[in-house]
């Protein structure tokens, strides 16, 4: 019996993973070529990733609750979460920049290509856990 529990857990745990790397994949994406563009004609990176970051949690919070989560809770709530969780993951990549760009001198093209990745293994876990919690679990 436990087993089963642990395997459907898994299975859709995977299957969430699979969703959420799916609409992070196609929103990272144009975001990243956004912000190579901004930054080609002038933008700081710094300030380029703080506009599209803002545009990207908006835009990936319905995505998130609906495709990826399927989340049925209060989406006030779950609101209020996913901001704090998208300040903390902003936190983290600013912090990435700032160290490994500005105090190290790695280009920030490969710097914030990596961030990309650190911050959504960061926000999904961030996401499953806290943001949009499995209402099953909740009410136990």
């Amino acid at each position: 019996m436990a087993g089963e529990v642990f395997n459907i857990k898994t299975r859709e745990s995977v299957t969430q993973l699979f969703r959420y790397a799916l609409v992070g994949l196609l929103s990272n994406v144009a975001g990243y070529l956004v912000y190579l563009a901004f930054t080609y004609v002038g933008g700081t990176p710094k300030v380029t990733m703080t506009l599209l970051y803002g545009v990207g949690a908006a835009v990936g919070f319905f995505g998130n609750r609906s495709l990826t989560f399927e989340h049925q809770g209060s989406i006030m709530g779950a609101g209020v979460r996913y901001v704090i969780a998208h300040c903390i993951g902003y936190l983290l990549n600013l912090g990435i920049l700032i160290v490994f760009v500005d105090k190290l001198g790695h280009p920030h093209q490969w710097v914030q290509g990596v961030a990309i990745f650190v911050v959504a293994a960061f926000l999904f876990l961030a996401f499953k856990v806290f943001v949009f919690p499995d209402s099953r679990e909740v009410a136990r």
